[in-house]
């Protein structure tokens, strides 16, 4: 059996070189991309992150990131986003009084954290849904590494009787924010599982197991 592919979709906003060797510990054949089609024909498309969202959605809309990942989900087609790639997969962003469209995969607002100290920088723990996928096999103590001051506070999409619902892992800095969602062929994290060790490698091979 052929080793999955995945595409790191390069848009100029994201650690693409931890995110690529952690990705390829997996086993998996990684290439970094910001052609379309190798990015549509991979098994995976993984969208990094870091920096501002309306900084990130600029280079994403530069790449025509936003129909890529579209063009995925209509297919069914796995999307992993992380940190700052998770936060663009929402209607917006507010940073420092700006407002700026995200992809809208999802309703919400990435919004500054209710936290005294902030960023939220370092190890902390999340609570995840028995369904996650994600997640399994991984204990409910682990620790994942987290570098950010924004993020989503609340979930807003509504339920549907023809759709599983979607499985919210959260966490905690001066009050809960959404740590991953994994919502059919779409799945996202908050924090960077390419800085969190083993416990990141494990999660990132639970993600290619299902592609």
């Amino acid at each position: 059996m052929s080793a999955s592919t995945i595409a790191v979709l390069d848009y100029g906003s994201g650690n693409l070189h931890s995110a690529t060797r952690a990705l390829a510990r997996t086993g998996a054949q990684v290439e970094v991309t910001s052609d379309m089609k190798v990015a549509l024909a991979a098994d995976g498309l993984v969208v990094p992150g870091v920096g501002a969202f309306a900084a990130c959605m600029e280079g994403l809309l530069a790449v025509q990131g936003e129909r890529i990942i579209g063009r995925r989900l209509a297919g069914g087609r796995p999307v992993l986003g992380i940190c700052v790639g998770m936060q663009i997969l929402f209607e917006r962003g507010v940073e420092f009084g700006v407002e700026a469209q995200g992809c809208g995969e999802w309703p919400g607002t990435v919004e500054r954290l209710q936290a005294d100290v902030l960023p939220h920088m370092g190890w902390n723990t999340v609570s995840a849904p028995e369904s996650s996928t994600l997640f399994d096999g991984i204990d409910a103590d682990t620790r994942f590494y987290f570098v950010h001051s924004y993020g989503v506070q609340n979930w807003e999409l509504a339920p549907s009787e023809h759709i599983a619902p979607p499985a919210l892992t959260w966490a905690e800095h001066g009050g809960e924010f959404l740590a991953a969602v994994e919502n059919g062929a779409l799945s996202a994290t908050q924090f960077h599982p390419e800085k969190s060790g083993d416990a990141g490698a494990e999660l990132l091979e639970n993600w290619v197991k299902g592609l």
